[in-house]
């Protein structure tokens, strides 16, 4: 390779990570009316999407579903907890442990969300295959980043 060639591969263009990252604010833009309604922010969004399918996790296990370390999660949990979602308490066999759980209200809010996905499939004018395959290949290449 020569070393013009290896000038051309730091184009904008031709960036993979820059791809995502407009992606990823472009998707964070559209989902931001329909979460509106919902009042939550995308990341209240995500935790709230993994409480919807198991009641109750300690904070450690919600973590680790949503890819969030304790120190960005324990304000959101906060908030949630404010806004009368979830609970959190103390595990009765290790103090140290925080357990979250969905509140009725957070159950309800369920029902709300439930138009939210259909609503961003319209959204990106792609098929259910070709997002699925977008989903693939960003598990993939976040599986092998994070080796």
């Amino acid at each position: 390779m020569t070393k013009a060639d290896q000038v051309s591969n730091l184009t904008l263009d031709k960036q993979i990570c820059f791809s995502l990252y407009s992606a990823s604010n472009a998707m964070g833009r559209a989902y931001q009316p329909l979460l509106k309604k919902l009042d939550l922010t995308y990341l209240q969004y995500i935790v709230m999407m993994v409480l919807w399918q198991s009641s109750t996790l300690n904070v450690k296990e919600l973590g680790c579903k949503v890819h969030l370390d304790s120190g960005t999660l324990t304000p959101l949990l906060k908030r949630l907890e404010g806004k009368g979602l979830i609970t959190r308490s103390r595990c009765k066999e290790d103090e140290r442990v925080r357990i979250i759980s969905l509140s009725d209200q957070g159950r309800n809010l369920r029902q709300q969300a439930e138009q939210v996905p259909n609503a961003m499939l319209c959204k990106s004018k792609m098929t259910l295959d070709e997002l699925t395959a977008l989903k693939q290949a960003c598990d993939l290449l976040f599986a092998n980043l994070n080796n």
